[in-house]
């Protein structure tokens, strides 16, 4: 590690031996490196290890360690002269730290901004300054607010400054699933991003969630059935909407150990939403009474013959289309032969004659203009049928020296 809660990296430790806590130099794509140890050599999988795999130059000497000491205490008089510079250049750009390179070699600048920046006058004027090789990183707000440090609302310093070493992904998924307030004042951070510490417990919450009854879904109780309202994932209680009498209902707690799904059953207290069962089929008798007791006509009187119980009433056969018969009043669409049979159609067609093969003769084409002669043509050949006419030859023809094409 490089920083203090900074990301791991993985080298080779050749003959050394170092152990946790041992200052290293390191061989880095940027040069040589100061880093600490955070665990000893050990065997790691190929999948955790970014190629190439550089070496371990050496174990850190008490010279080595003095000459980081004076880099970092150089990074503050370097940072403070970059900041003047961009108030000349006026940039939007908000510097946040600086690191010299072990072998000072290159010196880089780390800053946020909204939008891009153009710093390239900048650049100069530092090279100018420091006579090394200077490079501009742009950061987001979480590695900002890593660098920086700080307390969060729970008092304790930041988990990214302190032992995070990578910045895992969180959603308002993960707050919704904690039953927390969606007020971003108090799931947000100090860079202003959702807490990182919303992630710790979501796969508790997810078994959990798993476990419970989901709310709206009807339960057995040892009360009787009921609506569940809420659910407790830490307390693992359930609170159930129970009928009380006179239409009224109130909400009781139980343990989820108690309560019963009910798998497709109608709940029995709760809004028409809450209810995802099926209605159960009518009785036929009661259909019929209530049929008989809407029209005051006998069964028996009645031209619509009432289904038995085992069966079904008979539907209507559809009537084709050339069954069917024009509206009064209306005259039939089309040639009328719509509804006419197929073999009446044939039949009332006139037979189709075979009319002769036309052959193929190349005669001249009349001229456009009257009293003009016809162009002339080639007479057919025995071995090509079609014959090319003269006038579309002419335009393969090679070209004369002023660039147009014979005729």
């Amino acid at each position: 590690r490089f920083r203090n809660a900074g990301k791991l990296y993985y080298f080779d430790p050749m003959d050394l031996e170092p152990s946790a806590g041992d200052d290293v130099i390191v061989e880095t794509a940027r040069g040589q490196e100061f880093g600490e140890v955070v665990t000893g050599p050990q065997e790691v999988p190929d999948e955790e290890v970014l190629p190439p795999l550089r070496p371990v130059v050496r174990i850190a000497s008490q010279e080595d360690a003095q000459h980081h000491r004076e880099n970092v205490s150089r990074e503050k008089e370097a940072l403070r002269i970059c900041k003047e510079k961009v108030a000349e250049h006026g940039l939007q750009m908000k510097l946040v730290s600086c690191e010299y390179t072990f072998d000072n070699s290159k010196l880089l600048f780390y800053f946020t901004a909204d939008k891009r920046v153009d710093f390239r006058l900048l650049v100069k004027d530092l090279a100018s300054v420091f006579h090394m090789r200077i490079e501009l990183r742009q950061i987001g707000v979480r590695d900002e607010a890593r660098i920086m440090g700080g307390l969060g609302i729970c008092g304790r310093p930041l988990c990214c400054s302190r032992f995070l070493g990578d910045f895992h992904p969180v959603s308002i998924k993960m707050a919704k699933e904690q039953n927390l307030s969606l007020n971003p004042t108090k799931i947000s951070g100090a860079c202003g991003r959702l807490m990182c510490c919303l992630q710790y417990e979501e796969d508790f919450y997810e078994k959990a969630r798993k476990a419970m009854p989901r709310v709206g879904r009807s339960v057995m109780t040892p009360d009787g059935e009921g609506v569940v309202t809420d659910v407790n994932l830490l307390r693992e209680t359930v609170r159930v909407r129970m009928p009380k009498g006179n239409d009224d209902t109130e909400l009781r707690d139980y343990p989820a150990a108690d309560v019963q799904r009910l798998n497709g059953a109608r709940p029995a207290v709760g809004r028409p939403e809450e209810r995802t069962d099926e209605l159960d089929e009518p009785d036929p008798e009661v259909m019929r009474a209530l049929r008989a007791s809407e029209m005051d006509v006998p069964d028996e009187d009645r031209d619509i013959p009432v289904p038995e119980d085992d069966e079904a009433p008979e539907q209507p056969r559809p009537v084709r289309r050339a069954e069917r018969q024009p509206r009064p009043g209306r005259k039939p669409q089309g040639n009328g032969n719509q509804a006419a049979p197929r073999e009446k159609r044939e039949q009332e067609r006139p037979p189709r004659t075979q009319q002769p093969r036309r052959e193929h003769t190349n005669r001249p084409k009349p001229s456009a203009q009257a009293g003009q002669p016809a162009a002339k043509t080639q007479p057919k050949s025995q071995n090509d049928p079609w014959v090319v006419p003269e006038k579309y030859r002419t335009l393969n023809r090679p070209s004369d020296g002023d660039g147009q094409k014979k005729e």
